[in-house]
């Protein structure tokens, strides 16, 4: 299987050996011979269009027809006429029968994308060709037979969609008989740097200049970045850089200019080695700080609540072990009803900031947190007076 695996990679162009990816490929060709229904679900920009290719070129339909139908890009007045055709007359503007993508798609695979977009009315009716491979064009009384395999795609939570009423929940279980999820970039941090020097690769090619490479530094940055337009957000990230940037080897500086603020934010600053412990979130960071910064925690405690020292619990030493605990282990349940996390760390950056005069980039080194985060935290808080 995994000589199978790297010809598909090389016949579909995909780039990267992460394992959570070479698993959906694998699932992928174990259940194409058959006529299952699979459901592709996965973020915006992480490839799931190459997965239902895959998935009919190692079938048996094969030689039939491969239509691909963007569901969320049909108004939803025509969906229905799109699909699944309609007879002269049947509505202004139909002045001629017309076949939908299921009939013109008989003995091969209809790919349909953005599946959770499809009005309820639509829905019913797909449903009926899941459950008896019949559907009537638009006008129509009378059904008629289509052999196609459906497979669909989604980048919405369906099973969100169910509850909100916006998704029919027999049809989520009559697509969803396989599912294959494909992982996100940020989880497959050891292909980031392969598909940007394919991306590099090609668009020095195609722009007839010198490729572009990273900086070690900026090689970090690259892999740390949380993508959250994944693929496609890294093509047109390193397609702007081969066409912007003069020197052809790209520092983090100038790497960062073309990342979004907010997901470079969502990773808190590197901590230095001396430390003992790896926080990799935000929340996990503060929890570090509530712990580090208990003394002042329980001074800011007496400043709202007016208790007095021996009234104060005592600080909950950091085990051994270094796992986070909750901040229920530090604020008493008394005070857990009227702290809630977000005072305490409006109050931490209050404190910070005038221990260091209003100078940002201390108090930020003082809270072990990016000077970035920190800006976003005062501005969150109104706190830039």
């Amino acid at each position: 299987m995994a000589t199978d695996i790297q010809t598909i990679k090389q016949r579909f162009g995909i780039i990267g050996n992460s394992v959570l990816l070479n698993r959906e490929i694998e699932k992928a060709l174990l259940i194409a011979p058959t006529d299952l229904t699979v459901l592709i679900t996965g973020e915006s920009g992480v490839g799931k269009e190459v997965f239902p290719q895959i998935i009919h070129q190692n079938s048996a339909r094969k030689h039939g027809p491969y239509i691909a139908v963007n569901c969320g890009a049909i108004p939803e007045g025509t969906v229905d006429a799109e699909l699944f055709g309609h007879e002269k007359g049947s509505f202004t503007g139909a002045l001629t029968d017309r076949k939908g993508y299921f009939e013109a798609a008989d003995k091969g695979t209809i790919f349909l994308d953005e599946v959770g977009e499809l009005p309820m009315a639509t829905q019913a009716r797909l449903l009926r060709v899941l459950e008896t491979g019949e559907f009537m064009k638009v006008g129509q009384s009378k059904g008629q037979k289509t052999d196609v395999r459906i497979v669909a795609a989604t980048n919405v939570d369906l099973l969100k969609a169910i509850r909100d009423g916006k998704f029919r929940e027999d049809l989520y279980y009559r697509l969803n008989t396989v599912p294959i999820n494909v992982p996100p970039l940020r989880d497959r941090k050891e292909d980031i740097y392969l598909l940007f020097r394919k991306f590099a690769s090609d668009f020095a090619e195609k722009y007839r200049v010198p490729a572009i490479s990273l900086k070690p530094d900026a090689q970090q940055v690259l892999e740390k970045y949380r993508w959250p337009g994944n693929i496609r957000e890294l093509k047109n990230i390193t397609e702007r850089l081969s066409i912007f940037e003069k020197d052809r080897e790209i520092s983090a500086d100038e790497l960062k200019t073309y990342l979004s603020a907010p997901a470079l934010e969502q990773h808190p600053a590197v901590i230095t080695q001396d430390s003992n412990t790896n926080f990799s979130t935000e929340r996990e960071l503060l929890y570090k700080i509530l712990f580090e910064m208990r003394a002042d925690v329980n001074e800011l405690k007496r400043m709202i609540y007016g208790k007095t020292s021996h009234e104060m619990p005592r600080p909950i030493p950091m085990p051994q072990s270094h796992s986070i605990q909750m901040v229920s282990d530090v604020i008493p349940e008394e005070d857990e009803k009227t702290l809630s996390l977000n005072e305490v760390e409006k109050d931490l950056i209050i404190k910070a900031l005038e221990r260091h005069n209003g100078r940002r980039a201390e108090a930020a080194k003082d809270l072990q947190i990016s000077e970035r985060t920190l800006y976003r935290k005062i501005k969150e808080y109104d706190l830039e007076n």
